[in-house]
């Protein structure tokens, strides 16, 4: 294990200027944009095809009640005041006017192209948007919508957020996700194929239900094969309300531990490529909801723990990525 010392100067990670070992989203936007960028979540009311019908009903296991969207306004508001309304509240947290409009809950391109134009553009118009993020699922990218996509990001800096999680299918059905990783395959090379400028994140969450930390680094493994520009890794919660909820309170399912998570994380930036963006280390819950783990609480706390075990092992990001096989 390598000594304490100065983990900026020391830093052998090329993509960074601080003491980070790993491509951080604040380090691209400020490559990208020039300084900080507000997200600014939006609900358009949309829902999911594992809540509808299409492929199940009640969708994934862990999921709140607005589908990852917790943190918007209500989608009884239009886009304008949603964005208005968050904006105001994050400014006494973020000095800066640049602002990315993130159509965040529940399957943002679950809906006629038409209905997708007239909300992306609206958000697009909005008092200081410079870019536009939109979270879905790969087996809601059809061609029409791939093509719309693909106009899109010749206008704005456009990123498509796809919920991943696992790459194993029995764990996919453990959790109810509706779709296969051929299925995801599919529609992530689609949207690729549609232009090269639609920036594409893929989510991956750790803690899965009987996913041990030899399945989840396969994941890690076959997400880096796909090469995305960026990753957002997330830590599985315990919400109130949910099945996952039902399952933690009658002793089925056991959250990760602290050091447990910290050690997968860092395991998972040595196999990603450097040039892959870790747009997130672990991910919210609504504090009021949250059942487990409590530690998940300091996020800071986290972040923390994974500096300075990347450091004390003399690692970074892609270190080990020319390694696996």
């Amino acid at each position: 294990m390598k000594k304490q010392g100065n983990q900026r100067t020391e830093n052998p990670f090329r993509f960074t200027d601080s003491n980070k070992r790993y491509y951080t989203y604040d380090y691209y936007l400020r490559k990208t944009f020039g300084g900080k960028c507000a997200k600014i979540p939006l609900d358009g009311g949309f829902t999911c095809p594992n809540i509808d019908g299409r492929r199940g009903v009640g969708g994934c296991i862990y999921c709140s009640g607005r589908g990852s969207g917790d943190f918007a306004q209500s989608a009884t508001l239009g886009i304008a005041e949603q964005y208005r309304l968050t904006r105001e509240t994050l400014s006494s947290k973020w000095s800066t006017e640049r602002c990315i409009p993130y159509f965040q809950a529940h399957t943002n391109t679950y809906a006629p192209v038409e209905r997708l134009k007239s909300l992306y553009e609206e958000a697009l118009r909005q008092e200081g948007a410079v870019g536009l993020n939109i979270a879905t699922r790969a087996d809601c990218l059809g061609e029409d919508v791939c093509a719309y996509l693909a106009e899109l990001a010749e206008r704005t800096v456009l990123t498509v957020e796809l919920g991943l999680q696992t790459a194993h299918d029995d764990t996919a059905r453990r959790i109810n996700r509706g779709h296969t990783f051929a299925e995801f395959q599919e529609g992530f090379l689609r949207l690729r194929q549609a232009s090269p400028r639609i920036g594409i994140c893929v989510h991956l969450i750790f803690g899965l239900p009987d996913e041990d930390r030899q399945k989840m680094m396969e994941t890690v493994d076959r997400v880096a094969e796909l090469h995305p520009d960026q990753v957002k890794l997330h830590l599985l919660h315990v919400l109130r309300g949910t099945p996952l909820a039902e399952d933690y309170l009658a002793g089925r399912y056991q959250p990760m531990e602290k050091g447990e998570y910290v050690e997968t994380v860092v395991d998972a930036i040595e196999r990603l490529p450097e040039d892959i963006v870790i747009a997130r280390l672990t991910g919210d819950g609504m504090a009021e909801d949250l059942l487990a783990p409590e530690w998940s609480r300091k996020k800071v706390s986290v972040i923390n723990e994974i500096d300075k075990l990347l450091y004390a092992r003399n690692s970074w990001q892609g270190k080990k990525a020319s390694l696996r096989g």
